[in-house]
This record gives structure tokens, sequence and C-alpha cells, in this order.
């Protein structure tokens, strides 16, 4: 039977990835070591560091005027680095309130001393749409305004052409959808994405940072590893970076590389969505609380409107290969996770077993 896993994270990984891994953890071929036993002062280490970000510039047509940096902590130690090196002057932000985890990033650059304002929410309403910026949002006010493009959780997206208009800086939480779909770096002077959704297992966080923005920054009381500028020093090596990670991480990028880039991986997850929206939306079964363009591409989240049903669903899928199709715990119902190493046999496969679920209840 084959399986298939809707997790939001960590993601699937293509299997190519996969099978490269099995052959490094016996033995590199070149330095006769394994990739978990690698020292990341070895020349082995430097190429592969340099190549990841590389391609990622590449990918992402990332301007030599932006730091690409490699960290651990994940994205929730971006919700308080950001602040502590980008909000220094006015120590203001401005939040768009899109889902948990842009709640999570008001909340933490509130507890390293930043004052926050919520300026457009949706938690009213359950974040069943993006909140907008108000009409009179004076940029000037704040250090920065911070976004989440997309949100796990609710299975909302910001994407390029419904980005919140800024004349100021502009921070974007990407964990869960970079490299889904096409955004311009230029309209960012920050962005952070955890790996373990889209570009490889838990262990890494890309930061790209708009270096000029930085330099203008008065930073005091914050220690060096919390400083963007010691990794820019370092290479991403201030201390013991985690080897194995930006190695996983190189190896998908190198494969988003040779699908076509990231506009191939746009084609492919607009087609995967729209296939499951399609059936969703015909269905009088189940149910999207998101609807139009602000729908993600990434995380489809959907419900039959009866907790207790869903649950069952949910166990019946995962005895049938159908793995982590269960929502997240605050919102239940399901959510599939269509990540760039989701195959369309994957979409066609629930969508086979929903209309099974549908008949059977």
């Amino acid at each position: 039977m084959t399986s298939y896993n809707f997790s939001a994270g960590p993601g699937v990984l293509p299997s190519s990835v996969i099978q490269q891994i099995r052959k490094d953890l016996e033995q590199e071929e070149n330095s006769h070591y394994s990739i978990l036993e690698i020292s990341h002062r070895s020349a082995k280490f430097e190429q592969i560091i340099a190549h990841a970000e590389k391609r990622l510039r590449e990918l992402m047509a990332i301007p030599a005027d932006y730091a690409v940096l490699f960290i651990q902590g994940g994205g929730s130690l971006q919700f308080e680095m950001l602040p502590l090196n980008l909000a220094n002057q006015k120590k203001k932000i401005a939040v768009l309130d899109s889902g948990n985890f842009a709640n999570k990033a008001a909340k933490a650059a509130e507890a390293v001393g930043k004052s926050v304002e919520i300026v457009g929410s949706s938690k009213a309403d359950k974040y069943r749409f993006l909140p907008e910026l108000p009409g009179d949002f004076q940029a000037e006010q704040y250090d920065y305004l911070h976004i989440t493009t997309n949100n796990t959780i609710e299975g909302s997206t910001y994407h390029q052409d419904n980005l919140p208009q800024t004349t100021g800086h502009l921070v974007a939480d990407m964990s869960s959808n970079i490299l889904a779909e096409p955004y311009d770096v230029t309209k960012f002077s920050a962005i952070f994405a955890g790996a373990q959704k889209n570009l490889g297992p838990a262990g890494v966080t890309v930061a790209i940072i708009k270096k000029d923005w930085l330099a203008e920054q008065k930073i005091t009381g914050v220690g060096p590893m919390m400083r963007y500028q010691s990794y820019i020093d370092k290479d991403s090596m201030y201390n013991t970076p985690p080897v194995f990670s930006i190695y996983a991480l190189s190896l998908v990028l190198d494969w988003v590389s040779d699908q076509g880039g990231v506009a191939q991986m746009y084609q492919n997850n607009q087609k995967k969505a729209e296939k499951l929206y399609q059936y969703l939306d015909e269905s009088d079964f189940y149910q999207v609380p998101v609807q139009g363009a602000d729908r993600s591409l990434t995380n489809v989240v959907f419900t039959t409107g009866d907790a207790d049903l869903d649950r069952k669903i949910s166990q019946q899928a995962d005895q049938e290969g159908i793995h982590n199709l269960a929502g997240h715990r605050s919102v239940g119902g399901f959510r599939a996770s269509l990540y760039n190493a989701q195959p369309m046999a994957a979409v066609d496969t629930l969508i086979a077993f929903l209309e099974r679920a549908k008949q059977e209840n």
C-alpha cells in the first residue's frame, strides 16, 4: 500500500533526497565519513553551506545587498531575534494578526521589550480571512510591519499579488510557503523560514536580511548569539551550525532547481490545490472556511462541521495510508499539506478516500 504524508511539519521530502541522504549516512564517497560525522570546519561542509546559499539566491533571485544566513532555533527564535536586531529606532512594531504564528510573533516581540500594535486582525472571526492594513496606516511610526505569508494552521496566504502595501520595512515569516510560490525579495527588508515545512528537516532556519537596514541599527544589550551580524561575519558559523540540516536543505534546493525552480513549483502547487479545492467546494459534505484569493496553496484546511466525525475520518485515513490529515489541535477538522515534494498522486488518493468517507458517513 502506498502511503502519503500530509503533515504540516516536518513535511514531506523528495524521495530522491531521502535516497541520497541514506547513501551519505553510510559513508560519503570522497571524505570517507558519514554526513553525520563531518566537521563544520571541513572543506566538505564549507562547500555544502556555500552551495546552499548560492542555490537559494538563484531560486529566489536574492540580491547581493541581502545577507543569507543559516541559524538554529526555528521560526520561534526569529520572533525574538528580529525585533532585538531591527526594532531599535522607534522600538515599535506593527503586526497583521492573520493567525496563530503572527500572534505568537507579536507576543514574543513584546516579551523582549518592544511595543507592538496589532494594526489588523481576523482573530475574532477565527482567522477565516486575511486582515488588511487600515487606510490610514502610517508606516513611519513603526520600525517594521510583520506578516506571516502563509498561515499553516488556518490555511490562508498573502500571495505576491495581495501583499500589504507599505512604504516602510516589511518583514515576513515564510516558514510554510517559501519556494512554493514566487515572491519578490526586494519587497521585503527581512524574510525568515524554518526549514521543516518546505525546505528540509528541522534544525535550521533561513534568514534573509537587508544589510544596509541592519547597519543602521544601534543595538544594545543583545548578546552575540542573538545578533545577525555575528552570523554574517562568520558565514553562518559563529557557533557550530546544524551540519546535517544544512546538508539536507542543500539537497532539497538542488531538487527544486532540477524540477524547474520556483516557477515550476508554483505551477505544480496551483494544480494540486485547485484539484483539491474544487472537490471540496463541489461537495455538500465538506466545508472550507477560507474563501477566494486568501486560500493557501500549501495547507488546505477543511471540515465536515462535526468534530467527532472529523476525528473518526482522520483515524480511518491513517489506517489507509493517508497520514497526518487531522487539523491543528486548536482548530480541529482536517489539514492537507501540499508542499513542493507532495505528488499529484497524493491528492488523487486523498480525494478518492474523502469521497468514500462521505458515502460511508
